[in-house]
């Protein structure tokens, strides 16, 4: 198919958003049309459209007083909740842009975030507003708004326009510090009139919100449905890492629509359903998908690619079952969206030839936040447009057109890499790396082919005498990033390979770089029956050769997705369950093996007197 017959095809569906309703007048309108429908379920109760209209309009007027208008960016520091909802709502009634929070990060990249945003106002918990950072932004705490007010909930007549923004999100950044990519009401719409067309997406829908804050895929979990006067039931936190789990939820909950980041959504593929589901649409993205559903599967799978900047979805396609192996396409450009792959010199390349793919039309994002510099370099004039305004976003990702029209994705131009459904420059974790005392340089590389058993690997060159142990360079991570940027396996290295070049020689660090290359405690072998049992399940499932009682499950390469199947081996082995809490507290397979002791008894003595301790098997006993 030639390049201008695939564009006209791919504006085909071009929606006419300049004039359509804003999203926010969209969920006002079904907040009026049945007020006693089910709009946010989660936390054991249940907000109607009217409640969440009103505590909309309630924090709104906080906001105005506080001093948000149009373009002002409101942080709003909350776990997935009814409650943040609302406050996301509120701000777009302010006329206003929000910019999630995860309370999970570090304080010290909140402050930046926070402060990069020039974020005025705060939305927060009486729970959470202590650990919020300290700073010149007025504080409102939600809290108060969540029972019934006489107060009047109408507010003064505020213009917005689709060029206005709708909320904020920060991605990670080459440069070692994060950047806020601006979005604005116009891009937002588009998304969701065509979400809405594409999934017949009816007031009768129930999607899930399960997406941490900070990650763009929330936005898609969320407006598109209550826009259309469906319902958006919150995941709990102990199912969204955990497949069986999650299938479970998902059926008890009767979801019709849902998205998974792609490793979850590979593991979900592979469960057992049963035929007759609520589930019918599996939407999935963020990494390369390499299952296909079966021809048996009850719902339809959904890939989906695009980059923040493009308002979360630039291309969407239908998985079908196929048995040759070939791995699923990233689809065709969704509604008012060009999709463009270029050469080096931004000029088309052929069909089934590779380029970088760029990305323009409606759902092109504004450009980073107080970052113009970065702006002109990312977001570039459309070469091939009669439009002299019309922009492209360089992705920096490989694709090319297919005979059918859709797209294959080839992977990265730079070093860029993804991992769990985050987008990870790995500059900035050599940044902090670097920063730390005896470091003299460092790299970092994604290990593991499998979406689901990914994991960050860091190499350093330390100086002569230097102090440095895997727990202290963890730990200091752990303050600067977040969890998913923390890497998990450490090798220390003379010096960094380098090319002919001069740049760093990537195909020339190890592939497998030992587990344990900085200063630690010596091996010690597992002495119990319960120690020794966690050590044969740990070994293989962390791939390595064997386990001390000393090593910690997060710094031999293991993960929340990892805990999660150890959790299940646990209950597997013991009957008992282990919380991935607790495996946070105690990810020793010393403390771990306490824990589960522990748990073992507590069942005897809740089965009362003769009862018999759930039976271990013993090493190479199965």
């Amino acid at each position: 198919m030639k390049p201008e017959l695939i564009e006209d095809q791919q504006l085909k569906n071009a929606s006419t958003n300049a004039s359509a309703a804003s999203v926010l007048q969209m969920v006002e309108e079904r907040s009026r049309e049945n007020p006693e429908a089910a709009a946010v379920l989660g936390g054991g109760r249940t907000l109607t459209y009217g409640e969440l209209n009103r505590r909309a309009s309630r924090i709104a007027h906080r906001l105005v007083k506080s001093g948000v208008t149009r373009d002002r960016v409101v942080g709003i520091y909350m776990e997935r909740s009814s409650a943040s909802v609302a406050a996301a709502l509120a701000t777009f009634k302010a006329g206003g842009a929000y910019l999630p929070l995860d309370p999970a990060l570090p304080k010290q990249r909140l402050a930046f975030m926070l402060e990069d945003a020039k974020v005025t106002t705060v939305v927060s918990t009486s729970a959470l507003s202590d650990h919020l950072p300290a700073g010149p932004w007025t504080l409102i705490e939600s809290d108060e708004f969540e029972q019934p007010s006489t107060c009047g909930c109408e507010l003064p007549k505020i213009e917005t326009s689709a060029q206005d923004l709708a909320y904020v999100i920060y991605t990670s950044g080459s440069t070692g510090q994060p950047k806020g990519v601006e979005v604005t009401q116009g891009n937002l719409m588009n998304l969701v009139a065509w979400h809405a067309r594409a999934f017949h997406v009816t007031a009768a829908d129930r999607a899930a919100l399960q997406s941490a804050p900070g990650f763009d895929a929330a936005v898609w979990e969320l407006w598109p449905y209550l826009a259309c006067g469906a319902s958006v039931a919150i995941a709990d936190e102990t199912v969204r890492n955990n497949p069986e789990a999650m299938r479970e939820w998902l059926l008890a909950n009767g979801i019709t629509i849902t998205f998974l980041a792609t490793a979850m959504a590979e593991r979900m593929l592979s469960l057992p359903w049963p035929k007759q589901t609520s589930l019918r649409t599996l939407l999935t993205g963020a990494d390369t998908l390499r299952r296909r559903p079966t021809k048996d599967a009850p719902f339809v799978l959904v890939n989906n690619y695009g980059p923040t900047e493009c308002t979360v979805v630039a291309t969407s396609g239908t998985v079908v079952a196929d048995s040759s192996g070939k791995q699923p396409s990233i689809g065709r450009a969704i509604d008012s969206t060009v999709i463009r792959i270029l050469d080096s010199q931004m000029r088309p390349v052929a069909q089934g030839e590779s380029g970088e793919i760029y990305i323009g039309g409606a759902g092109v994002a504004r450009g980073y936040r107080n970052n113009p510099a970065l702006t002109a370099e990312r977001f570039v004039r459309d070469p091939l447009s009669k439009d002299a305004n019309a922009r492209l976003y360089r992705t920096g990702d490989l694709g090319r057109f297919l005979a059918n029209g859709e797209i294959e994705f080839l992977g990265r131009l730079d070093e860029q890499i993804k991992i769990r459904g985050f987008r990870i420059e790995p500059g900035e974790i050599v940044t902090a790396l670097n920063s730390y005392v005896g470091v003299r340089a460092s790299a970092v590389s994604l290990l593991g082919a499998d979406n689901w058993d990914k994991r960050l690997a860091a190499y350093v060159v330390l100086d002569p005498d230097a102090n440095v142990t895997v727990v202290g360079l963890r730990d200091a991570l752990s303050k600067k990033l977040p969890e998913y940027m923390v890497p998990s396996v450490y090798k220390s290295l003379p010096s960094l390979p380098l090319t002919r070049n001069g740049k760093l020689d990537y195909a020339a660090l190890p592939i497998h770089p030992e587990l344990r290359p900085l200063p630690e405690s010596g091996f010690v072998a597992p002495q119990t029956l319960v120690e020794k049992r966690l050590a044969t399940i740990l070994a293989p499932l962390l791939r390595v050769e064997r386990v001390s009682t000393k090593d910690n499950f997060f710094l031999l390469g293991g993960h929340s997705l990892l805990g999660t199947q150890l959790i299940t081996k646990i209950k597997e082995s013991f009957d008992v369950d282990l919380s991935l809490l607790s495996l946070f507290d105690h990810p020793t397979l010393e403390e771990m093996s306490v824990e589960v002791e522990n748990l073992i008894l507590a069942k005897i003595a809740g089965n009362g007197n003769g009862a018999t301790a759930p039976q271990i098997a013993t090493p190479g006993s199965q």
